[in-house]
């Protein structure tokens, strides 16, 4: 009989992301972005961690800025309304991070590959690229059949994916819709997988539509209810974008001294992610999703 993996945000960061993890988030690019998980690992000091993603946004800003990452490999880190992320661009002056560069290609073929079981995966785009001065996972090969050149993309497997999924049952079968990113690629190569969920549902539910499954979800090692646990990112059919955080966001992480008030008022004063919906309040009923766009139903019949 299939064992509930439900648990609360504490649990499952504690049990599943130890020091020196190397976790994909953000995977959904600008939409759908982990922070509730983002910020208890901020909350539970998490050390020596390596970040992996595309368009990374304020959560590795703010990571970064706590102390826990060693290691961002990653094609963009900063604020995606303002642009800079202040910490990222401390940390990097001062060389307290290594950074490997990649393009948002260049990363979902490292995940691919690592989702595959092979070592590496091809492309000609990051030829020529000063991506190869940061990145050693890239190195120029030559096809065996054709005799041109190729750029190499050396696989990542990281050690955990999180990811925020608009549903999921206990047993870690969930589904999402909207941009997908490389969701799927992050989680199949990952060894283990955190869902944060907008909502749990039963498995009936989830096994109707069986073509919005995220990943299969044996290869799931915890689910977190975790209403709003995007926000300020949206998250599609939920909940809009919040520009004003973003926006507060890059005025208070200017300084480190800024940037720890920041943090004392939104990561260690608040406790879990119900704690933290009731902190943003009224922002709940502003930034709710009011005009719903059903998608057309399928027939499974048989």
């Amino acid at each position: 009989m299939a064992t509930s993996k439900l648990m609360s945000m504490a649990d499952a960061v504690s049990r599943w992301v130890p020091d020196g993890s190397s976790i994909a988030l953000g995977t959904t690019l600008e939409t759908a972005i982990p922070f509730a998980a983002g910020h208890e690992l901020m909350r539970q000091g998490k050390k020596g961690l390596t970040l992996i993603g595309p368009i990374s946004d304020i959560l590795f800003d703010q990571l970064i800025g706590a102390g826990c990452v060693q290691r961002v490999q990653a094609a963009w880190v900063g604020n995606v309304i303002t642009g800079v992320g202040y910490n990222f661009r401390r940390a990097v002056e001062e060389q307290r991070i290594v950074v490997e560069d990649h393009s948002n290609l260049t990363v979902s073929l490292a995940l691919q590959a690592g989702a595959m079981g092979v070592t590496f995966l091809p492309c000609r785009t990051a030829l020529g690229s000063d991506l190869y001065m940061t990145n050693p996972g890239l190195k120029t090969v030559v096809c065996p059949f054709t005799g041109q050149k190729h750029a190499a993309v050396a696989a990542i497997v990281p050690d955990v994916a999180i990811v925020h999924v608009q549903r999921s049952d206990v047993f870690g079968s969930a589904h999402a819709w909207g941009n997908m990113g490389i969701s799927r690629e992050a989680c199949m190569a990952s060894r283990h997988i955190i869902l944060t969920a907008e909502e749990i549902v039963s498995t009936e539910l989830i096994t109707r539509d069986p073509n919005r499954i995220l990943t299969p979800g044996f290869k799931v090692s915890a689910v977190v209810h975790a209403p709003w646990g995007a926000h300020p990112s949206p998250m599609p059919g939920c909940y809009n974008r919040d520009h004003a955080v973003f926006i507060d966001y890059q005025k208070q992480s200017r300084t480190p001294e800024l940037f720890a008030s920041w943090t004392e008022k939104w990561i260690h004063t608040v406790s879990s992610i119900h704690e933290y919906v009731a902190c943003i309040g009224n922002a709940c009923s502003r930034l709710s999703i009011t005009h719903h766009d059903i998608t057309e139903p399928v027939d499974y019949g048989y």
